[in-house]
C-alpha cells in the first residue's frame, strides 16, 4: 500500500505522540481523582457529594452530546494553519486555565460551592473537548497506510499512559509534599493541578509546531452540515458498532481505575502501596502498547482482541478473589491493565477504519465527526464512572470514615463489587458485540482504500 507521508511520518509519529502527555495528566486528574480530592481533602458532606455526582453526571452527558457539534465546527474549519491546529491551541489553553480554577480554595461554604463547581466544571469539560476532538482527528488525516496509524495511534497511546501513569504514581507523592511545602492538602492539590496544565501547554505547542499535515490525502473538501452529522453517525453501521463496543470498555475501564486510591485506602490498608502499584502497572501498560505494532503485523486483529479480553476477565477475577497481599494483586493487576492496553489501541484504529468505511458508503469524509465519538464515548463512561464512584463511597459508608477500619466488610464488599464485577461484565459485553457485529478486518480494509483510489476519492 503507498505511504502517503513517508517523509513526516517519523517526526510527525513524535510530535504528535509527546502533545497527549500533558493532555492525559489533566484528564486523569479530573476524571480519576476529583473525586476523591472533594471527599477527602475538601471533605464535603453527604448531602453536597449527592448534588456534586449528579452535576458531574449531568454536566459530562451535556458536554458529550455536544461532542459531534464541536466535531461538524472541526471538519468545517479552513484556515491557513489548517483546521486541526487552532482549535488544539484554543482548547489547550482555556481547559488548562478551568482545570487550575477547580482547584482552588475559594473559602466559601457548601452551598456556594455548589454552582461555582457547576459552572466551573462544565466549562472546563466544553473547552477540553474542544482540545480533543481535534487533538485525536488529526490523526487518521496524517496517512491512510494501516501501519502508519497503528504506529503513530500507539506511541501516542504509550506517551497519553506516561501521562496517567505519572499522576496515578505520583499523585500521593507529589501532593503530600506539596501540601506540606504551601501549608494545606489543599494548596497541594492546587500546586499539583498547575504542575500538569503546565506540562499540556509545553507538550501542545510541541504538537502545533512540530506536526507536519500533508496537503491532501483526500479530495472530499465539502462543507458537513448538522443534518450530514446525523448522516455520518447513524449510516455509519461500523462506527456505531465501535461506538457502542468502545463506550462499555470505557465504562468499566474508567469505574476501576477511579476506585484505585479509595481501595488502598480503604481494603488494602496502605495508600501509600498505590504508587507502587501504579507505577508497575503503568510499566506494564506501556510495554503492552510497545510491543502491538509487531503483533498485529503477525496476528489479525481480531485474535489480539480475543486474548486481549481473556487477560482482562482472568485479571478481574484474581483481583476479586485475591487476599490482601500484594503479590496476588500485582498479579491481577498486570493482567488486567495489560488486556485494557491492548484493546485501548485496538478501539483506536477501529475507530480509525470507519473513517474510510463511512467514506466509501456515504460518500463525505468526516474525520473530526468521527473522532468525536471517542471523547464522547470517554465522557459518557467518565460519567457513568463517576456516578457509579459517588454512589458508593456513599452507601458503603466510605465517605463518613476517617480510618479504613470504619468501613464495615459490607462496605468493602460493595466497593469491591463496584469496582470489579461491574466492570468486568460492561468490558465482556463489548468484546462480545465487537465479535458480532464489526466487519472490517485487514482484507476489507484493503479493499476499501482500493475503491477509494479508483473513484479519486483519496488521492
Amino acid at each position: 500500500m503507498e505511504n502517503s507521508t513517508t517523509s513526516h511520518s517519523k517526526r510527525n509519529r513524535v510530535t504528535f505522540g509527546l502533545g497527549t502527555i500533558g493532555r492525559d495528566m489533566v484528564y486523569s486528574l479530573i476524571s480519576m481523582y476529583l473525586m476523591f480530592f472533594l471527599t477527602e481533602i475538601k471533605q464535603l458532606s453527604n448531602n453536597a457529594m449527592w448534588w456534586i455526582t449528579g452535576i458531574i453526571l449531568v454536566a459530562r452527558i451535556f458536554d458529550a452530546l455536544n461532542d459531534p457539534v464541536m466535531g461538524v465546527i472541526v471538519d468545517n474549519t479552513r484556515t491557513r494553519f489548517g483546521k486541526f491546529k487552532p482549535w488544539i491551541t484554543i482548547g489547550a489553553l482555556s481547559s488548562g486555565i478551568f482545570t487550575i480554577l477547580i482547584f482552588l480554595d475559594y473559602g466559601v461554604s457548601e452551598s456556594l460551592f455548589i454552582p461555582l463547581f457547576a459552572v466551573l466544571y462544565l466549562l472546563w469539560g466544553i473547552t477540553y473537548t474542544t482540545n480533543d476532538i481535534s487533538y485525536w482527528s488529526m490523526m487518521p488525516s496524517l496517512t491512510t497506510n494501516p501501519h502508519e496509524r497503528e504506529e503513530i495511534g500507539s506511541f501516542a497511546r504509550i506517551c497519553a499512559n506516561i501521562g496517567l501513569f505519572a499522576v496515578v504514581a505520583g499523585i500521593v507523592p507529589l501532593t503530600n509534599v506539596l501540601g506540606e511545602k504551601f501549608g494545606s492538602m489543599h494548596n497541594g492539590y492546587l500546586v499539583f493541578a498547575i504542575m500538569v496544565v503546565i506540562i499540556m501547554w509545553v507538550g501542545q505547542a510541541i504538537t502545533v509546531l512540530g506536526v507536519i499535515e500533508p496537503n491532501r490525502i483526500t479530495k472530499n473538501d465539502s462543507h458537513t452540515s448538522l443534518r450530514d452529522l446525523a448522516s455520518a453517525i447513524f449510516k455509519n453501521d461500523q462506527l456505531l458498532v465501535t461506538g457502542i463496543s468502545m463506550a462499555l470498555f470505557m465504562i468499566g475501564y474508567t469505574t476501576t481505575a477511579s476506585f484505585g486510591l479509595y481501595f488502598f485506602k480503604y481494603a488494602y490498608g496502605d495508600e501509600g502501596m498505590y504508587s507502587i502499584f501504579a507505577l508497575i502497572l503503568g510499566i506494564s501498560q506501556i510495554i503492552a502498547l510497545a510491543i502491538f505494532p509487531m503483533l498485529s503485523k503477525r496476528i489479525a486483529r481480531k485474535i489480539i482482541y480475543r486474548y486481549a479480553t481473556i487477560l482482562v476477565v482472568v485479571g478481574y477475577v484474581v483481583f476479586f478473589f485475591s487476599p490482601m497481599n500484594m503479590i496476588f494483586i500485582g498479579i491481577a493487576g498486570i493482567l488486567l491493565f495489560v488486556g485494557q492496553a491492548f484493546i485501548q489501541i485496538l478501539m483506536l484504529m477501529f475507530l480509525a477504519d470507519t473513517i474510510e468505511y463511512g467514506q466509501l458508503k456515504l460518500g463525505r469524509r468526516n474525520e473530526s465527526v468521527t473522532f468525536s465519538i471517542q471523547p464522547f464515548i470517554n465522557k459518557m463512561g467518565g460519567a457513568i464512572a463517576s456516578g457509579v464512584v459517588g454512589v458508593t463511597v456513599i452507601i458503603s459508608g466510605i465517605n463518613d470514615a476517617q480510618i479504613p477500619s470504619d468501613v464495615s466488610q459490607n462496605g468493602l464488599f460493595i466497593l469491591k463489587f463496584a469496582m470489579m464485577i461491574f466492570p468486568l461484565i460492561c468490558i465482556f459485553a463489548g468484546y462480545l458485540i465487537y465479535k458480532r457485529k464489526y466487519i472490517i478486518d485487514a482484507r476489507k480494509y484493503d479493499d476499501i482504500i482500493k475503491q477509494l483510489r479508483e473513484k479519486g476519492e483519496i488521492l
